[in-house]
């Protein structure tokens, strides 16, 4: 349930038309300084202290103004971190802890609690002192989005002047809307900045440039759009901050999937950003996923402390995406590969997982699983009493895998990823505590026509392919029985993505 409230939540340092002067001289330009980071949910104090950082280089680097992403001081989602008691006192000491920074202008996101609410805000510092705050006014409540649940809303605009310009500040959600940054360009605005956690969804980017387009052209405001970048948890941010002129032209693009601290230059005669000498090239589909899939990876692991990664190479497709996926994300030195046959491992699986492995330069370990499985299955036996073999000592396969994989993540500090996609998670073909064994499964959100297209790209890369061919071309198998393949249970996978897509994305 939305916490509304029908308080008036005005800045108090506001005058009458809720602007807030920085007290700087007209100039001919203002430099901008977006910085496009990862801040870490919880870790206020490492967040400031980055914060501080940045703010010194973009002053050195001649930025009038720096930004920083939505809530980046708390990071986000921040979740249920908000309904702590000792959040607002936290966040004051932090917030005054970086007003001792001068000559550059601060734009800073952050939870702002007060006896009005608790709010998702962005706070104007300047030289030694907060000279106003912003708080969002459209919360979102659909898909990853709960904020509702944890945040009171705005109820005014903002605006603040700074050498020679008036600028208004948006954050997010309120961007989607054309009503906020309308009240803005009513009340006076020349630019607009928005603050951002937008995560990462395949072509997301041209969603972003087409509303952003559309609101720089119907209002004829130039717009300052930053954006988060990291993994955190189950989400991607994909950074690709951007600066857009009035004319809904993009003038700078930042990179996707990087930390940058981007610089842009906005003439105040002409109200106009200059323009990127080099425009980044867009980037494919595969060759974004891919690029989310290692980002989501590497900040899970190191932010979870783990020392490397322990993945089960099959020989399928599969793990073999997994495999590159965790040697781009955190190098092959901390990377460890485990096949383990049994009696319906196929010699080209043997081979292909182990070409994979010197191709990619990773410990490599071969631990069969024969004793293991027929001591259960001996246990068992009195038990089963006879009843014929069925899908029950197939998994028993499966869940000595999972054995030997968390033994060895138990023993050594790694992490276990699993393999299975979006496909068979969807319809149930993987076996629990086999296969799913693990503590991040990379492919979840990937189906697996996508993997296939995914795999493709991965050796495009490269002058030698990574992923043997064949691993690529041969029918996809388990192989928990002889000769067996996955069609005989599922359908072929472009007939059951189609079904799935249709039935868990587009419904």
């Amino acid at each position: 349930m939305s916490k509304d409230t029908t308080k008036d939540t005005d800045n108090p340092n506001f005058n009458s038309s809720n602007e807030a002067n920085t007290g700087s001289k007209s100039q001919d330009s203002v430099t901008f300084a977006l910085a496009q980071s990862h801040f870490l949910v919880g870790d206020i104090t490492a967040n400031a202290e980055k914060m501080r950082a940045l703010a010194l280089q973009a002053r050195e680097q001649g930025a009038d103004v720096i930004i920083f992403p939505e809530l980046a001081l708390l990071g986000y989602p921040p979740q249920d971190l908000l309904l702590r008691p000792s959040l607002s006192g936290r966040v004051k000491s932090a917030l005054s802890s970086l007003s001792d920074i001068d000559d550059i202008v601060m734009i800073v996101g952050y939870p702002h609690v007060d006896h009005h609410g608790t709010f998702n805000s962005a706070a104007i510092l300047h030289n030694g002192h907060q000279k106003g705050f912003y708080h969002k006014q459209i919360l979102p409540n659909y898909g990853v989005f709960d904020e509702r649940r944890y945040f009171d809303k705005g109820r005014n605009q903002v605006l603040f002047d700074y050498k020679g310009i008036t600028i208004g500040l948006l954050i997010c959600e309120d961007l989607w809307d054309k009503g906020p940054i309308a009240e803005l360009k009513k009340q006076g605005a020349d630019l607009v900045a928005c603050l951002n956690a937008s995560p990462f969804e395949i072509e997301k980017q041209d969603s972003r440039k087409t509303m952003l387009a559309k609101r720089s052209r119907e209002n004829n405001l130039p717009i300052i759009y930053l954006n988060a970048v990291g993994g955190q948890d189950d989400l991607v941010f994909d950074g690709g901050s951007m600066a857009i002129q009035a004319d809904g032209s993009v003038a700078h693009e930042a990179s996707r999937f990087m930390n940058q601290l981007m610089l842009t230059t906005f003439d105040v005669k002409t109200a106009k950003f200059d323009t990127q000498t080099k425009a980044l090239l867009s980037l494919s589909r595969e060759s974004e996923m891919y690029q989310a899939l290692v980002v989501g990876l590497r900040d899970y692991v190191n932010l979870s402390g783990f020392t490397g990664i322990i993945v089960g190479l099959s020989g399928g497709i599969d793990s073999a995406l997994t495999l590159c996926i965790a040697v781009d994300a955190l190098g092959a030195d901390k990377v460890y590969a485990v096949m383990m046959p049994y009696e319906y491992t196929s010699q080209i699986s043997l081979e292909d997982a182990q070409a994979q492995a010197r191709r990619l330069n990773v410990s490599y370990t071969v631990c069969p699983i024969f004793d293991a499985v027929e001591g259960i299955r001996h246990t068992l036996a009195p038990l089963f009493n006879k009843s014929p073999a069925d899908t029950t000592e197939e998994n028993i396969q499966a869940r000595a895998r999972g054995v030997v994989l968390m033994a060895l993540s138990n023993k050594f500090g790694h992490l276990v990823i699993t393999t299975g996609n979006k496909s068979e998670l969807a319809v149930g073909y993987s076996t629990l505590y086999g296969d799913m064994a693990g503590g991040f499964d990379v492919l979840k959100d990937v189906y697996k026509t996508q993997v296939y297209k995914l795999a493709s790209y991965r050796n495009r890369l490269e002058d030698t392919p990574v992923i043997p061919e064949r691993v690529i071309i041969r029918p996809p198998s388990a192989e928990l029985r002889p000769d067996q393949e996955d069609q005989d249970s599922l359908p072929d996978y472009d007939v059951l993505d189609g079904i799935l897509m249709s039935y868990i994305d587009e419904d």
